[in-house]
């Protein structure tokens, strides 16, 4: 074997969580994907932009609830964008996404909350960047009626967790 040979052991799971206007969309969509898809992430990255920073400390408070729930604790960051900056958006979360793969992480990024152009930037960024993203999750919601309340609350016939890298036949 060659000395300048390394693999880097996988760390397990990231999930890259952009917020926007609705609390209850990211973090009934975390708990879907928990619920859902076994996803156990040991790192949890809150995005938002600036208008939106007061809630992050609800959303990371829910998430660390949610998570011991089901056996586990994840780190919580928080990263906060300018509003509306596709551009800084892009090259934030792209940053975001090299470093935690170059930590060995699988990473998931849930789009549920975001703003578009927080998702446009972060997923164009990251696909041109060339980066291994291993899920972009999305919690659809047939109506929007009542739904501002827990996830096991809201009947699972109108809402289903989706991920759109599995749909589109790129991963399993």
């Amino acid at each position: 074997m060659s000395s300048d040979f390394f693999m880097i052991t996988a760390q397990g799971d990231a999930y890259i969580a952009l917020l926007g206007r609705s609390t209850w969309a990211l973090v009934n969509a975390y708990h879907a994907v928990l619920r859902e898809k076994g996803l156990r992430p040991k790192q949890v990255s809150i995005v938002t932009e600036e208008p939106y920073a007061s809630k992050t400390s609800t959303v990371a408070e829910a998430i660390r609830i949610i998570s011991e729930g089901y056996g586990f604790t994840p780190v919580i960051r928080v990263e906060v964008l300018p509003e509306a900056d596709f551009v800084q958006a892009g090259r934030t979360i792209r940053s975001l996404v090299a470093d935690l793969i170059q930590q060995g992480f699988y990473v998931a990024i849930d789009i549920t909350s975001g703003r578009k152009v927080i998702v446009a930037g972060a997923l164009i960024a990251v696909s041109l960047a060339g980066l291994d993203l291993r899920h972009i999750y999305y919690l659809a919601m047939k109506t929007t009626d009542n739904v501002a309340k827990p996830y096991m609350m809201i009947p699972h016939q109108i809402q289903k967790i989706r991920d759109i890298m599995e749909d589109a036949g790129v991963r399993p």
